[in-house]
C-alpha cells in the first residue's frame, strides 16, 4: 500500500515536467488499488487505520454480533457498494473472500474512473500551461455561469449545487400563494389578500355612506352596525369603534365633552391607583403584567417600544385593580392591541407597525391610551366570565364548540376522538385570546369590525367563527394521523397571508352556522 503512495508522491513532483507520465502513473495506481485483496475501501472512517499486525487477532476475536454484513454481495457501483458497507475498519479478515467476489466488477469500474481521471488531469494541466499567469477571479468578477472543473467529482458536485440553487426558489414560490407580501399591520383595512386596489368605486361609496352617518346630529347606530358588518373603512374606523363599543354617545354635540370627561377620569385612576403597583398585595399582578407585555406581538416593532409598553402596563394594571373579581389574566394583554393600533392610525398616515410613537405629542398619546382603556373595558364587560376564577366562560364555550362541531362535521369530530385530541387543548386559546394568536393583527381588526356590529359579537358570535375556522382546515386535520401532528397543526395554522377576503369568507360561514343552529336547539343537540 505505502509503496504505491510513494510512487504517487514521486509522480506529483514531476507533474510539471512529464504530465503524460504522471497521468499514466495515476491510471496504473488506481488499477492496482482496485485489484482484489490489495486494499479495503474506506467509507466513514475518521481516524487512520491501526497497524494490522497489532489488531489482526483482535479483529478475528470480535463478536459476530458487532459485525454488520454487507447488504449486497455484488455492487453495481462504487457508491452503491460504499452505502451498503459499514465502517471499513470493522470488517474482519474472514470477510475478505466476500469482498474478493466483487473485485472483477470493481476493477472494471476503477479502470473507467482511472481513464476519466487521467484524461481530466491532462486537460487541466494543458489549460494551466496555456495560461500560466491566470489570476484567480473574485466572486464579484466571476460570471454566474462560470464553472471551473478540477475533477469529475467536483464537476458533479458543481452541477448538483447549481440544480439545488435553481430548485430552491422554485419550491419556495410554489409553497406560498401567488400574492404580494402583506405587512402585519400596515394598510390593515385597505389591503386585500389578492392585492386588490386600496380604494375602489364601491369602497368610495361606502366611505361616503359612513361619513354621512357619523356627521348626522344623532347617528343611527343600527344603520351603522349594518354598514360596519362587512368591514369599516380605515379613515372612519376610530370614531366608528368608539360609537359601536358604547364609549361615545350617538349624539354629536355630546361627544367632545364625553371624550374629555372619560379621558380625565382615566388619568385620575392613574394618579389614584398606579403607585400601588409596588405594594405587596399588588406586586404579583404587576409582575405578571410586566412579564407579558414584551410577549405581546413580538414580531411587530411598534409594540417593542418602551413608551408603548409603559402605556400597556398602565392600562392593564388599572383595569385589573378596578375588576377584582377577575383581576389580570394572561391573554387580556392581547386585547389592548387592536384598539391601540386603530386609535393610533387616526394620527398616523404611514405604516403603523414601524411608527415611532415618540414623534407624537404627549396629549395625543394620552388620548390614545385613555380611549384604548375604555374600549377594552367595554369589550371585557361582555366576556368577563372568561377571566374569573376557573374561567367558567371559556369552559362553557369550548364545550359548546365541541357540540357544534359534532353536528356540522361529524367526521372531524370523530377524528379528534380517535386520536384522543380534546377541544380544550387547542380551543382554550381561541376563546381566551379571541383568535388573536391564530390570525395576523390586520385580520383581527377586520374581524372586530363585525364583532362590534353583531349583538354579543365577542361572546356569542365568536363561537360560530371558531367553528367555521376549525372546519376551514378539515382537509389538513383529516390528513394528520397522530396526536402530536394534530396539535402541532391546530396550534400553528398557516394564516400569515390571510387578508380581508379570507376573513370575509370566514365570517359568512360563521353567520350561516349561526342562522342554522343558534335558534334551532334540535339541530344543536343530539
Amino acid at each position: 500500500m505505502w509503496d504505491l503512495v510513494a510512487e504517487l508522491v514521486n509522480g506529483v513532483s514531476c507533474l510539471q515536467c512529464h504530465p503524460a507520465s504522471f497521468a499514466l502513473g495515476v491510471l496504473n495506481l488506481v488499477i492496482r488499488l482496485g485489484c482484489a485483496g490489495s486494499i479495503q475501501p474506506v467509507y466513514g472512517a475518521q481516524h487512520p487505520p491501526l497497524d494490522p499486525r497489532l489488531t489482526k487477532n483482535f479483529i478475528k476475536d470480535r463478536s459476530k454480533a458487532n459485525v454488520l454484513p454487507m447488504k449486497s454481495k455484488k455492487a453495481s457501483s462504487f457508491h452503491e457498494f460504499a452505502r451498503n458497507t459499514s465502517d471499513a475498519w470493522d470488517i474482519g479478515d474472514d470477510e475478505d473472500e466476500d469482498f474478493t467476489s466483487s473485485s472483477s466488477s470493481l476493477q472494471t469500474l476503477n479502470s473507467k474512473v482511472a481513464k476519466a481521471t487521467a484524461a481530466q488531469v491532462l486537460e487541466n494541466h494543458s489549460k494551466l500551461r496555456v495560461k500560466p499567469e491566470r489570476v484567480q477571479p473574485t466572486l464579484s468578477d466571476m460570471p454566474t455561469n462560470c464553472k471551473v472543473n478540477k475533477s469529475s467529482s467536483e464537476a458533479q458536485l458543481s452541477r448538483m449545487s447549481e440544480e439545488a440553487c435553481m430548485r430552491t426558489p422554485l419550491q419556495k414560490q410554489q409553497s406560498l400563494p401567488l400574492r404580494p407580501i402583506i405587512p402585519l399591520v400596515a394598510r390593515i383595512s385597505d389591503q386585500n389578500a389578492s392585492g386588490a386596489p386600496p380604494m375602489t368605486v364601491r369602497e368610495k361609496t361606502r366611505l361616503e355612506k359612513f361619513r354621512q352617518l357619523l356627521s348626522s346630529h344623532n347617528t343611527d347606530l343600527d344603520e351603522l352596525r349594518k354598514c360596519s358588518w362587512p368591514g369599516v373603512p380605515r379613515e372612519v374606523r376610530p370614531v366608528t369603534w368608539r360609537l359601536l363599543s358604547g364609549y361615545l354617545p350617538a349624539n354629536m354635540e355630546r361627544r367632545k365633552l364625553t371624550l374629555q370627561r372619560k379621558r380625565e377620569e382615566y388619568f385620575g385612576f392613574i394618579q389614584q391607583y398606579y403607585d400601588s403597583r409596588n405594594e405587596e398585595h399588588h406586586q404579583d399582578t404587576y409582575r405578571q403584567i410586566h412579564i407579558d407585555i414584551p410577549r405581546t406581538n413580538p414580531l411587530i416593532p411598534l409594540f417593542q417600544q418602551p413608551l408603548v409598553q409603559e402605556i400597556f402596563e398602565r392600562i392593564l394594571f388599572i383595569w385589573a385593580i378596578r375588576h377584582p373579581a377577575s383581576g389580570y389574566v394572561q391573554g387580556i394583554n392581547d386585547l389592548v392591541t387592536p384598539f391601540f393600533v386603530v386609535f393610533l392610525s387616526e394620527y398616523v398616515e404611514e405604516d403603523v407597525e414601524n411608527f415611532d410613537v415618540t414623534n407624537l405629542s404627549q396629549d395625543v398619546l394620552r388620548s390614545i391610551e385613555a380611549d384604548s382603556f375604555w374600549c377594552m373595558s367595554k369589550l371585557l364587560d361582555g366576556i368577563q366570565d372568561n377571566y374569573t376564577f376557573a374561567q367558567p366562560g371559556i369552559q362553557k364555550k369550548v364545550k359548546a364548540l365541541e357540540e357544534l362541531v359534532s353536528r356540522i362535521d361529524e367526521q372531524v369530530h370523530n377524528h379528534f376522538r380517535k386520536y384522543e385530541v380534546e377541544y380544550l387543548q387547542f380551543a382554550f386559546r381561541w376563546m381566551n385570546n379571541l383568535l388573536m394568536r391564530e390570525l395576523p393583527l390586520r385580520c383581527t381588526i377586520r374581524l372586530w369590525d363585525t364583532y362590534q356590529s353583531e349583538p354579543e359579537g365577542f361572546s356569542h358570535f365568536h363561537l360560530y367563527v371558531c367553528a367555521a375556522f376549525l372546519i376551514k382546515w378539515r382537509k389538513e386535520i383529516l390528513d394528520e394521523e397522530d396526536f402530536q401532528g394534530l396539535l402541532m397543526l391546530l396550534q400553528n395554522l398557516p394564516t400569515i397571508h390571510w387578508g380581508n377576503e379570507e376573513i370575509g369568507l370566514l365570517l359568512a360561514e360563521a353567520y350561516r352556522l349561526k342562522y342554522m343552529f343558534a335558534d334551532a336547539p334540535n339541530h344543536y343537540r343530539r
